[in-house]
């Protein structure tokens, strides 16, 4: 693939609710351009965007993947993004490194959840869109209803800048309002527009004009004053109406009949900002903030959006030229890590194949392998000067299961896979959770944990298991206990004595005390660490139902010794068992985990929510709605929380978003402590 220059790229992110189109789209582009000789499906995984092995299982784009098409001289690097709601990091991370992004919305279906999440994250990122009707072929496909559905999640003017010329088995084309000519098929040969279509067009055509010259103000006073506007001032009052986002332009197609796809590509070159018409990004530098213009001439600034594993390359970093050029068999400084990395060839990717380029210009999306030290969201430079591109803000995952090797084997590779995986994606994460000693990969939703077990498997050649994690309760007492242990064991020869009494307190505001009280030499000081050590063990592993035991003050305060006998593993295992009785004389409770959860649904869900939240035990805080949506605040158990993920998404249709967050532990109800205490016996019996 030959290089471009910064104005001749358009980087556009393709977002949708999932099945609207996007991977049949860029398909259809790729067999038109003539790159393909035939079109690929889904059905039977030979898409170029959706070459992963889990993808074509599945039927859906489980990762963000690049297409660049080479049209009229330019490049359109677009970034096919999956419209499930579990990978929407997936989604934030190509619109890091878009300057456009084109929403795809099903001709039938019209605006779904997926197209709201994909709208309001390209507001976040302030980009400028383009919607796309899309299978303007299908049975049932309704233009106009499917535009009045995208008008409905949106306060944003939308203005088609193309009609369909048929619709359903009838859809042969469209008539392009820019030039004002039909285009019949993928669009090759222009020709006038129907006589049954003219007042439709021209009435569309005067709105288009009305439109682009409320982009300019000069142009605005020339329209008013009744001079015409030329093409030229048309298309350039629209660029600027739709690159600071006071409209977004209407474009139909039917992707696997490869209808209107030439026109559709050229309005894309045509109306959407180059890397360089878009505002300059700012890099922390040693001296603080620095603007880049986006420029060969500039400072190298590049930034890692995405790094994968290939079992045949090794690992693939993906990574977006904002300044400077990156160019082949060369160094790069990684700020983040603080280390230099050297770049052998650099690539284009198309799909998962590697076209070989000399360099990467600014504003351009490159590739490189085998990297060592970098990781998504870092940034090269130069390392006489040093900067560091700012990384987007990633939801917190919220799905939690447990995972633990299938074999010995995996259980080596345990952690270096799940390192691997979060490195890969930002809304994975992972951590061991002491109190209850499970390892614990949390997520977006069950689709998201379930691919990535599976990658770990692929990829990694780790086979990990899962199941729902344990709650992370804690144990405690409510009032003071006492109890007096005595370890003798005489087997012949040297033998075993240790006699510990011990008291315990409720401490609420420290973790742990242990103090001596003993007076008159009963228990030597030498015996005290052995002690201690007893009570920490059973501490950790716990007295009541195998929780940790927090918030208690013990003291010893008598005991024997033997001048023989005694040892401190006899003073280790008295204290074991004499902490054991002073707990379960002091009144021991378990303590759960309280959350601090907001959930966002849409205004008529609200009802059903406070409901749903009464039946898990939570506390509402309180209640605020603005444009249709509402806030619930309050306070819920862990326990109840556990996969309130896939409930929302079902009481809401996907609507729904709840962020998490621990606050403090809090007493379990005394009905439910035993449910909990009798299966942690239960358990403990089994192995």
């Amino acid at each position: 693939m030959k290089e471009y220059p910064t104005e001749k790229i358009r980087n556009i992110a393709l977002v949708s609710h999932s099945s609207s189109g996007k991977t049949m789209l860029l398909e259809a582009f790729l067999h038109v351009t003539g790159v393909t000789t035939r079109l690929g499906r889904i059905e039977d995984g030979s898409t170029v965007s959706d070459f992963e092995d889990e993808e074509a299982r599945r039927g859906i784009s489980l990762s963000t993947s690049l297409i660049p098409i080479e049209t009229n001289n330019h490049k359109l690097n677009f970034l096919d993004t999956p419209g499930y709601t579990d990978f929407v990091g997936e989604v934030i991370s190509a619109l890091r490194v878009a300057d456009a992004s084109l929403v795809v919305v099903d001709s039938v279906a019209g605006a779904e959840v997926g197209t709201e999440i994909a709208w309001n994250y390209s507001d976040e990122f302030k980009l400028p869109r383009v919607v796309v009707i899309n299978k303007m072929d299908r049975d049932n496909a309704d233009f106009t209803k499917a535009l009045a559905s995208v008008q409905a999640i949106t306060e944003t003017r939308l203005l088609p800048l193309q009609l369909p010329w048929g619709e359903k088995a009838d859809f042969k084309g469209i008539i392009d309002l820019l030039s004002m000519k039909a285009y019949a098929g993928a669009g090759e040969t222009a020709e006038a527009i129907p006589a049954e279509l003219s007042d439709d067009a021209e009435t569309a055509r005067l709105e288009l004009i009305e439109s682009a010259a409320e982009g300019d103000d000069e142009l605005l006073m020339k329209y008013l004053d009744g001079e015409e506007l030329s093409p030229d001032e048309i298309l350039s009052g629209l660029r600027n109406a739709i690159q600071s986002g006071d409209l977004v332009p209407v474009f139909v197609v039917a992707a696997t009949p490869e209808i209107g796809l030439l026109p559709l590509m050229d309005s894309l070159i045509k109306i959407l900002p180059s890397p360089s018409e878009r505002p300059d990004s700012e890099a922390e530098g040693v001296g603080g903030t620095e603007v880049l213009p986006v420029s060969d001439a500039g400072p190298l600034a590049a930034y890692i959006w995405k790094t994968t594993a290939d079992p045949f390359v090794g690992k693939i970093t993906y990574f977006k030229v904002y300044s400077g050029v990156i160019s082949a068999d060369s160094r790069v400084w990684n700020q983040n890590a603080k280390e230099e990395e050297r770049l052998g060839g650099i690539s284009v990717m198309r799909g998962k194949e590697q076209l070989s380029v000399k360099a990467i210009h600014a504003g351009d999306i490159g590739v490189v392998a085998k990297l060592g030290e970098t990781s998504t969201s870092h940034t090269f430079s130069d390392k006489g000067h040093p900067l560091t591109l700012p990384v987007p803000a990633y939801p917190n995952a919220l799905y939690r299961v447990a995972v633990s090797p299938d074999t010995q084997a995996d259980s080596a590779k345990v952690s270096p896979t799940l390192t691997r995986l979060c490195e890969e994606d930002m809304t994975l994460s992972w951590r061991q959770e002491p109190s209850t000693r499970q390892t614990i990969l949390q997520g977006m939703g069950g689709q998201h944990i379930d691919a990535a077990i599976r990658k770990a498997e692929q990829k990694f050649q780790t086979t990990l298991l899962m199941e729902e994690p344990k709650v992370p309760y804690q144990e405690s007492i409510t009032k003071s206990g006492s109890a007096q242990y005595r370890h003798k064991k005489q087997s012949g020869g040297a033998g075993q004595f240790g006699e510990v009494h011990l008291r315990v307190e409720p401490l609420p505001d420290e973790d742990f005390e242990f103090a001596n009280e003993v007076f008159g030499g009963a228990v030597s000081q030498n015996y005290m660490p052995a002690i201690e050590k007893g009570v920490r063990t059973v501490m950790k592993d716990g007295v009541i139902a195998g929780f940790p035991v927090h918030n208690v003050k013990v003291a010893v305060f008598d005991g024997k010794e033997h001048p023989v006998d005694s040892k401190p593993v006899a003073f280790e295992i008295a204290a074991r068992e004499c902490f054991k009785l002073a707990v379960m004389q002091a009144a021991p409770v378990l303590l759960e985990p309280i959350m601090y959860v907001e959930v966002l649904v849409p205004e008529s869900n609200m009802g059903d929510i406070l409901g749903d939240l009464n039946t898990r035990r939570a506390r509402v805080q309180g209640m605020d709605t603005a444009r249709s949506k509402s806030t619930i605040k309050s306070y819920v158990p862990l326990a109840e929380m556990q996969r309130y993920t896939a409930d929302l998404r079902s009481m809401t249709g996907g609507r729904g978003v709840f962020s998490m967050e621990f606050n403090r532990y809090e007493t379990v109800p005394s009905h439910l402590m035993q449910e909990i205490v009798a299966a942690a016996q239960k358990e403990q019996e089994e192995k």
